[in-house]
């Protein structure tokens, strides 16, 4: 990992375990608890809260995984071909609580995109929404309701989360975004 380390292992560690018992204080219980990650780096995180959550009130929650790629607002933007990760959703979200689960939340626009995708999949009782990282910066009325840190930072700031399950390594670092030099006589 390059940058300025913000969350080491054992701090995201901490983080999933807090954010595990918030979840189930807020819903006071499991009963019709289902967490879904975003494609990538949430649905590790939400297999590690329903882990924590299985260690500490011995039921194994549903887990599931929602891939927003199509529903994104910038999809023109970003590839031709964009790379799908996959949906699973193997339960019915029909009544059920749902939170959502990403690794950081930063405009609102993922969750925006994560909340029409899931929709299309059913009618659920209440969407909440779990972050490893709130970096601020939002553009649309969307708030986190369990976070594991609030991390104010600039727009030209870049906060990268790294998982044992994607990169092989756990850990938060903030990276700066490096701005093309301007060529001269590059237009002509």
């Amino acid at each position: 990992m390059t940058g300025r380390q913000i969350m080491t292992a054992d701090e995201i560690r901490r983080a999933t375990i807090r954010i595990s018992h918030e979840i189930v204080e807020k819903q006071a219980g499991t009963a019709g608890l289902v967490l879904i990650g975003i494609q990538r780096r949430g649905v590790p995180l939400a297999h590690r809260i329903a882990a924590a959550i299985f260690e500490n009130e011995a039921v194994r929650l549903p887990v599931g995984a929602l891939d927003i790629t199509f529903y994104r607002d910038d999809l023109s933007l970003i590839a031709q071909q964009p790379v799908v990760k996959g949906t699973e959703l193997p339960f019915d979200l029909n009544g059920a609580t749902i939170v959502l689960v990403d690794d950081v939340l930063y405009t609102g626009r993922t969750i925006r995109a994560a909340m029409d995708a899931l929709v299309d999949f059913g009618r659920p009782q209440a969407i909440r929404l779990a972050v490893l990282v709130d970096r601020g910066h939002r553009e649309l009325p969307i708030r986190a309701d369990h976070v594991g840190k609030n991390v104010p930072t600039s727009r030209e700031e870049l906060v990268r989360v790294h998982l044992e399950e994607t990169d092989a390594e756990d850990g938060v670092v903030i990276d700066r975004v490096e701005r093309m030099p301007a060529v001269a006589g590059a237009l002509g």
